[in-house]
């Protein structure tokens, strides 16, 4: 573990008790998961580390990885309602938030409009192949991601909490694809790549999915319990080495940043924002939780700084000259970085 200077930082102890839970439910719900999914681990931990934070994941992987599979079960076994849109490029902003439509009240004979609430409306939202649709439909996500409520001919409606967009997103396909653009791809804090499954495991998957056994899901965490948990993840002290430690990361990946490595400099136009920084912490700090530790350290940020960051950073032509793409910058960054000084 990465050292931090001694800083007198405490939880409460009902805090410790739900720490512990926490670390239990942890593993229950990833026994539960496994039932349908195999492999994959290290995704599942980054969709656990964006739920608990309360912020959302893009999933990038080929088709037939179980991306879906793997969000639906998670849901299933949080018992969140869930809900999946098909992104195509005829689907509009109304499709997904849901639309007014004339309704006659068959007593009196008036007819007045009635708001029917689209799947939006949902603690898990599944926008597969979001990059299938054209901006004008993926901007209607926009509002629900930051703010959490939909506005509808003037008026507003709140979204169930809690309240998670899970994309996903084929890296391979690019012929009549819409790439999100990057005040999108900000709010959401992971982008997760879904790697094929191994040897062994893609051995396994085919014997588990080819015969005729059913693998139900029991629930472990309920929505309520959830928002306490996020509630729990944001009291999880952050030291301020640490903190220091997110923001010089987050700053080194912007080329005009007087920290900015020659890399930098030579190969990104834009880096990431400000909210790269919050979400280093705050990912620190949910994966804190989930291990049931009471306080982040480092390599809590450094667990989930690549993910964090990968998908804010724009290189530019000199870069694509090279063979270098945003990963590979940020892997460099994150590689040179001294964790154990914090600063």
């Amino acid at each position: 573990m990465a050292s931090l200077s001694a800083e007198p930082l405490r939880i409460a102890n009902d805090d410790v008790d739900l720490l512990e839970h926490l670390a239990k439910s942890r593993k229950a719900l990833m026994d539960q998961v496994s039932r349908r999914i195999i492999g994959q681990h290290d995704v599942l931990d980054g969709i656990l580390t964006a739920i608990l934070s309360g912020g959302h994941a893009l999933l990038v992987g080929v088709p037939g990885l179980a991306k879906t599979l793997m969000v639906s079960t998670m849901a299933e076994a949080l018992a969140l309602k869930f809900s999946r849109v098909q992104f195509t490029p005829d689907l509009m902003p109304s499709d997904i938030t849901g639309t007014e439509i004339i309704e006659e009240d068959l007593t009196t004979g008036k007819r007045a409009f009635h708001f029917v609430h689209g799947p939006i409306f949902a603690n898990i939202v599944l926008a597969d192949e979001i990059n299938r649709t054209p901006p004008k439909t993926q901007a209607a996500l926009l509002q629900a991601m930051q703010e959490h409520n939909v506005t509808a001919a003037g008026t507003t409606y709140p979204l169930p909490s809690p309240f998670f967009v899970l994309a996903t997103q084929n890296p391979i396909e690019q012929e009549g694809t819409y790439p999100l653009p990057e005040a999108q791809l900000d709010r959401f804090m992971l982008e997760l790549e879904v790697p094929y499954p191994s040897k062994a495991e893609e051995e396994e998957i085919v014997e588990e999915t080819t015969g005729d056994d059913e693998h139900t899901v029991r629930t472990v965490i309920n929505a309520e319990e959830l928002l306490q948990m996020q509630h729990l993840v944001r009291r999880i002290p952050a030291p301020k080495p640490l903190v220091r430690a997110a923001v010089k990361l987050a700053r080194q990946t912007r080329p005009k940043d007087a920290d900015a490595p020659d890399f930098v400099r030579e190969y990104v136009s834009w880096g990431a924002g400000p909210r790269a920084s919050q979400y280093l912490v705050l990912g620190a700090k949910a994966r804190a939780a989930l291990d049931g530790r009471p306080m982040a350290d480092m390599d809590d940020v450094k667990s989930v700084a690549h993910s964090v960051l990968r998908h804010r950073v724009v290189v530019n032509f000199a870069a694509e000259a090279a063979g270098r793409s945003a990963q590979d910058i940020v892997r460099q960054l994150i590689d040179q970085t001294d964790w154990a000084g914090g600063a």
